[in-house]
């Protein structure tokens, strides 16, 4: 019979026993071995792992810390934006109050200088005189006498060019036959506001 020895550990020599001795394997730890090379793959993965983790509590603790400062600042610009638009409805208020006192002292002066601008005109134009002049919102009626026809032409003329007027229309032109010594004529007028 042949013998074969599995466990890789010589015979003893010299006392024959029938029980063979039996030793427990044993693991060699040299730089090129597998077991090392696995111990440091997974002693590198470890500390890997744990600086990684690290790294990532930095980033939660400085994140947090962000985060409330963030918050007190919101809470900050949370007060100034209420007081801003407070102040904003404020300034609004008086905008419009400042526009309506605007808009009151406009139309105060609006008959004085649409009464001065005429008067103005007219007394530019020679031999014309105005009787009535009444304001009817979108127009202006003008009753007046003239010397002449042309002088009624010329005043015409004249209201165009202050750019306050945009249609000027004649209704009519008589010859005052109460006026003996001279020619006169009585002519009414119809001036169309310019929107401004």
């Amino acid at each position: 019979m042949i013998r074969i020895n599995l466990l890789g550990v010589p015979k003893p020599k010299g006392k024959k026993k029938g029980v063979p001795a039996f030793t427990m394997p044993s693991l060699e730890f040299s730089p090129g071995s597998p077991a090392v090379l696995a111990a440091v793959a997974v002693a590198l993965v470890a500390l890997g792992n744990g600086l990684y983790w690290y790294k990532l509590d930095r980033e939660k603790k400085s994140i947090a810390e962000h985060m409330q400062v963030a918050q007190a600042r919101n809470a900050q610009l949370a007060i100034i934006q209420t007081k801003y638009l407070e102040r904003q409805k404020q300034a609004d208020a008086y905008k419009r109050r400042v526009d309506v006192i605007d808009q009151l002292r406009n139309n105060q002066s609006g008959p004085v200088s649409l009464l001065s601008m005429v008067a103005d005109t007219v007394n530019g134009t020679e031999a014309v005189w105005i009787n009535s002049m009444q304001d009817q919102g979108a127009s202006v009626a003008i009753d007046g006498t003239a010397l002449s026809s042309d002088a009624v032409a010329n005043l015409i003329t004249n209201l165009q060019k202050t750019g306050y007027f945009k249609n000027i229309e004649m209704k009519e032109s008589v010859q005052d036959d109460a006026v003996r010594d001279m020619q006169a004529f009585q002519f009414t007028l119809t001036c169309e506001k310019a929107k401004s």
